[in-house]
């Protein structure tokens, strides 16, 4: 299995332009025959929470039909972050293409705290099965949660995989709960984080994987747009 991390700018509340952006990575990774593309949170519109309520949108909005098709036509799986309208409020989420399969959604179930003014948490696990191999969706804060992973370890995956927005402190700590992780419960976990500024910080991307065995495998600088990719 191939996974590409797609680390990006994304416009600031500029859907159309996010979409356009997008679509450049996934054509990429279809070439390359990857399974799996990741985005960054929110990528889709930025990781802008004061800007949320205006750029929230539902899981078939038509703006968003490219990804089907593109995941149908390079048989692949394509995850982009989105703000998601739900019945009382609005969703962190990420927006699941699969070929030939209907659009799901996995919503962050951990809000950090000045996220809570804008948004609310998710409920649901979800594993996104590719081939057999089964990999957990986190979305930033929560995937430093020790019971975030433990819940969706329950279900069972194969690998972890965060998409990310965070600052230059904040990929720290993640470098190193990473790979403790990693290490202790013999796992893959991929990383993708965004770059340019976002909201109030600068994202740093530094975009990640690490082995099994808590050793990484390779890590992108903090400001190139780039694919990474990981063969798992």
């Amino acid at each position: 299995m191939k996974i590409c991390l797609a680390q990006i700018a994304s416009f600031k509340g500029d859907i159309q332009k996010n979409i356009v952006k997008h679509i450049v990575y996934v054509k990429e990774a279809i070439e390359i025959r990857a399974d799996l593309i990741c985005f960054p949170e929110l990528s889709i519109t930025g990781y802008e929470p004061e800007l949320a309520e205006s750029l929230a949108t539902t899981i078939s909005d038509n703006r968003f039909d490219i990804f089907q098709e593109l995941a149908d036509s390079g048989a692949i799986t394509i995850c982009i972050g989105f703000p998601l309208i739900v019945e009382n409020g609005i969703n962190i989420s990420m927006l699941i293409f699969q070929p030939n399969s209907s659009r799901q959604t996995y919503s962050k179930q951990y809000l950090h705290s000045d996220e809570k003014p804008y948004f609310v948490e998710g409920t649901e696990p979800i594993i996104i099965d590719i081939n057999g191999v089964r990999i957990a969706p986190a979305i930033c804060y929560e995937s430093l949660l020790s019971e975030h992973f433990e819940k969706a370890n329950v279900m069972g995956f194969d690998v972890y995989m965060a998409s990310v927005a965070k600052p230059k402190n904040n990929i720290e700590r993640a470098n190193e709960y990473f790979a403790e992780l990693s290490k202790s419960k013999s796992i893959p976990i991929l990383m993708v984080n965004a770059i340019g500024y976002s909201d109030n910080f600068l994202a740093v991307g530094g975009s990640a994987a690490w082995d099994s065995k808590g050793e990484l495998v390779e890590k992108l600088d903090d400001k190139s747009e780039a694919l990474l990719i990981f063969e798992f």
